[in-house]
């Protein structure tokens, strides 16, 4: 096992090396000159000039990449070529947010799925079932975009009970903040807890297909424990699975929430930055983003060896 989680990790290394390359190779080919966007259109020549020679973008491009990378692993990401100030500062407060937001929406949207597609796989082939089921695909394919813009129809244009615009300042207390992260949170757990959900009952449905759990039927073990204990614990592996994928899928819900709801997280970030050709802060967030997904993905591959049926059944403790 010790091995294979080795190996997973120099495997991971390896792509995130490659996904900085990637990162900073898709900066560099973005259209429009950096330091004319910077300066505007009615900037002089030679001032383009001048600026492009202080940003160093002169340079061949592998030897800019090399100092970007190691000044990241450093955690020097640079300065901001709008604000003059270190990266690593305008990312500290909106990263914070993201977590924030991203943690708080793990906290309900997991559970919560989890509950649901057991309870809908002990009440199999029911009404309930079958409508948790349409509703769960429903929901899976409804867009962030379109579930936070009715959200902020209903409860912040119609009803006045809720803020279109999620605003955190420093000194908002727990009742502002709450206030603030109800639609963005609300529109996020809606979805993850759909696609969660349905996978879950997706697994269970197939568990409870295998042949020791139609012996315990058999036995006469009542179903409620075979679902919430035997088969919920060999569905542990691939829940784990499912997920590290949902919750790297907020990577990508966020900046959608964020934009809508003009939340001042990392994706808000990311975008104002390339608006304005910002590359140091764009390739910032774009890695946070990228080794953020393979972090999880890794983990996920982890939890899931560790808690396979076939290798707990190998270990000795297992025998006593």
């Amino acid at each position: 096992m010790a091995n294979i989680i080795l190996w997973r990790l120099g495997a991971t290394l390896l792509i995130l090396l490659v996904v900085s390359l990637l990162v900073f190779w898709a900066c560099e080919i973005l259209p429009g000159d950096v330091a004319q966007v910077a300066l505007g259109q009615y900037a002089t020549p030679e001032n383009v000039r001048a600026l492009r020679l202080e940003m160093g973008l002169d340079r061949p491009a592998i030897q800019r990449y090399l100092e970007w990378l190691v000044g990241a692993l450093q955690g020097d990401w640079g300065r901001s070529l709008v604000t003059k100030t270190p990266v690593s500062s305008l990312l500290s407060e909106r990263l914070a947010n993201t977590a924030l937001l991203a943690g708080v929406t793990t906290l309900i949207a997991v559970p919560l799925a989890v509950l649901l597609g057991v309870v809908t796989t002990m009440w199999n082939g029911r009404a309930f079932d079958r409508a948790a089921t349409v509703s769960f695909l429903a929901l899976s394919a409804t867009p962030e975009f379109l579930l936070a813009t009715l959200l902020v129809l209903l409860f912040a244009v119609n009803l006045g009970w809720l803020p279109a615009v999620a605003y955190l300042s420093t000194g908002s207390d727990f009742g502002q903040t709450a206030r603030a992260l109800l639609l963005p949170t609300a529109s996020l757990v809606i979805v993850v807890t759909a696609q969660i959900a349905r996978m879950t009952r997706a697994i269970l449905g197939s568990i409870l297909s295998q042949p020791y759990i139609e012996m315990a039927v058999l036995k006469g073990i009542p179903r409620q424990r075979i679902v919430g204990y035997h088969a919920l614990r060999n569905a542990v592996g691939p829940l784990a699975n499912v997920v590290a994928l949902n919750v790297a899928y907020l990577v990508s819900g966020v900046v959608v929430v964020e934009t809508i709801f003009a939340y001042p997280g990392l994706a808000r970030l990311m975008i104002d930055s390339v608006q304005s050709r910002d590359l140091p802060v764009v390739q910032a967030c774009a890695m946070i983003f990228c080794a953020t997904y393979v972090v999880l993905i890794l983990l996920a591959d982890v939890l899931a060896r560790l808690f396979d049926p076939h290798s707990l059944a190998e270990r000795p403790t297992d025998a006593l």
